[in-house]
């Protein structure tokens, strides 16, 4: 990466001892300080975190439930156990840990092209009407780690009435890589 775009993302370079650079996307994880997590692991064989077909790479749902960080809420219903701000966090934490995933199938974060789609369920009471305002804790996450034009995605964001765990928050994404 360039000085001016090293610059303009607030990238510091480091070189260290090897004379390497770090990649962009963790240099932009540094700079926000966010440290990835382990990368998902499924309870079962029959299913996988991450799959690579061509140049896409579809992440299984990532659910709160399996999430290492104790700060965010990981079980309730949103608007009964827990609040829109708390699951927000949530999925902020559920991104991080979907660029875990994805950092440990493609190796580097800098091969990501676009984050194509994000679909968020969202295990809300049934009078809560705001399941895409919780799932902007995750879009934001994505556009401000992978920039505007990698990170701006298509998505949905869906109700439901319960999922696995009680959790208040299942993701899963769609990424184009490259070379």
């Amino acid at each position: 990466m360039g000085r001016i775009a090293r610059r303009f993302f607030g990238i510091p370079s480091n070189g260290g001892a090897s004379g390497k650079e770090m990649g962009r996307i963790d240099a932009r994880l540094q700079a926000l300080g966010i440290a990835l997590p382990a990368p998902l692991v499924l309870p079962s064989a029959n299913r996988t975190a991450a799959v690579q077909v061509g140049r896409i790479v579809y992440l299984s749902g990532h659910g709160a439930a399996l999430l290492e960080d104790a700060s965010v809420k990981r079980r309730g219903k949103v608007d009964l156990d827990i609040t829109e701000d708390e699951a927000r966090a949530t999925a902020r934490a559920v991104a991080i840990k979907m660029i875990a995933t994805l950092k440990s199938q493609i190796g580097d974060l800098d091969r990501v092209e676009r984050v194509v789609k994000i679909v968020g369920m969202i295990n809300a009471h049934p009078d809560f009407e705001r399941q895409n305002v919780v799932l902007n804790g995750a879009s934001d996450l994505f556009f401000e780690v992978f920039g505007p034009d990698i990170g701006c995605h298509a998505r949905s964001s869906v109700g439901v009435d319960g999922l696995v765990d009680r959790q208040p928050v299942e993701i899963e994404g769609v990424f184009l890589i490259g070379d």
